[in-house]
């Protein structure tokens, strides 16, 4: 529908990792023609050979119908003022902008630009935050850089690249290693699995077609650790571990919200991803929630459970803030709230949100 917002995708991967050539790829689709592309620079990206047209200084038209601009000042000037020139017709329209980012980027503030400005949220939304881990050189700059560490937490979709030059045990290896760093996010093989454009940019949380199959993903990934215990993935003392908590009794939608707000408040940047099916006292049906760092996405409303069990599973990566702590925390807010209706919390329906 046109009053839909328009869906964001963020590209992002460490120095050398592929994500330009991922992005080539993916700029030659046709079913591409209806989306916009933010990139830093047009050389980095190469584009003389799928080159249609110039617009203006900062924009070009491909062969596919992809719209494809530079970023010229901060993100959120450039997200509007491409909304603006499609609203009065200056560039074809699009349904999807995806964004680029450098190789040395934190890609928890291009999230954070979607939520921070009434006037972006009010027409764009978050897709899939996609990350392109190199097979020859991953588990080396997972060691040595922190930005890539950060990159492979918060993604929905982790491209492993360069397969084809990489030995395939130490292939093997990463993607175990990175299952641990990030369990809930799909891993595509770029040389074996091809880039099918609809397994990156489409089927994410916020879209009807893939909503549902996303979630069961979740929960399968989740139930490979029943034990709920987390994982130290990094060597060298990062401390990024990830854990699922599913506690027996349904939560207090009002507590939660609270409790939630509250732990993003204090521990928002070592909080990397949340992602959660939830069983709410006194709904039938689960909600899901979802956010990186202090961002939280408005809370999805499923038809049912997807693999029929009425309990909430929380999967986090964090930082530095151990499983046993979160737990507690969560633990003593539902308490209260089962046992105390007086204690503080009104009984109207509230969202949690980001700080």
């Amino acid at each position: 529908m046109a009053d839909d917002p328009i869906a964001v995708n963020v590209i992002t991967g460490f120095l050398g990792s592929g994500k330009t050539t991922l992005l080539q790829r993916l700029l030659r689709a046709p079913e591409l023609a209806d989306t916009a592309v933010l990139v830093n620079e047009f050389g980095e990206v190469g584009l003389d050979h799928i080159l249609l047209e110039r617009v203006d200084e900062t924009t070009v038209l491909l062969q596919s119908g992809c719209l494809c601009c530079t970023i010229r000042g901060d993100l959120s000037t450039a997200i509007r003022d491409l909304y603006d020139r499609r609203e009065r017709g200056r560039v074809p329209p699009f349904r999807r902008l995806v964004i680029e980012t450098t190789g040395l980027a934190d890609p928890a503030p291009i999230v954070a630009t979607l939520g921070a400005e009434p006037t972006i949220r009010r027409h764009f939304r978050l897709g899939n935050v996609i990350a392109v881990v190199d097979a020859p050189n991953g588990a080396a700059n997972l060691d040595s850089y922190p930005e890539s560490v950060k990159q492979a937490a918060v993604a929905d979709r982790l491209v492993v690249s360069k397969t084809d030059i990489a030995d395939p045990a130490a292939v093997a290896g990463l993607r175990e290693r990175l299952r641990r760093l990030n369990p809930t996010a799909a891993q595509i093989e770029s040389g074996r699995d091809g880039v099918a454009p609809s397994a990156l940019l489409t089927d994410d949380l916020y879209d009807p077609a893939g909503r549902s199959a996303e979630v069961r993903r979740w929960l399968a990934e989740a139930a490979d650790e029943p034990d709920g215990h987390a994982h130290d993935v990094n060597r060298h003392g990062a401390d990024i571990a990830a854990f699922c908590l599913s506690p027996d009794e349904p939560l207090d939608w009002t507590a939660f919200g609270v409790w939630l707000t509250m732990l993003l408040n204090r521990h928002g940047p070592n909080v990397l991803r949340v992602k959660g099916l939830l069983h709410i006292a006194g709904v039938a049906t689960p909600v899901v929630v979802h956010g990186v760092q202090h961002v939280i996405h408005a809370p999805v409303h499923l038809d049912a459970w997807p693999d029929g069990r009425a309990r909430t599973r929380l999967v986090f990566i964090t930082r530095g803030l151990p499983r046993e702590a979160v737990a507690a925390s969560l633990a003593a807010f539902n308490r209260l709230a089962a046992g105390d209706t007086a204690g503080g919390y009104s009984k109207k329906r509230v969202q949690p949100h980001a700080h």
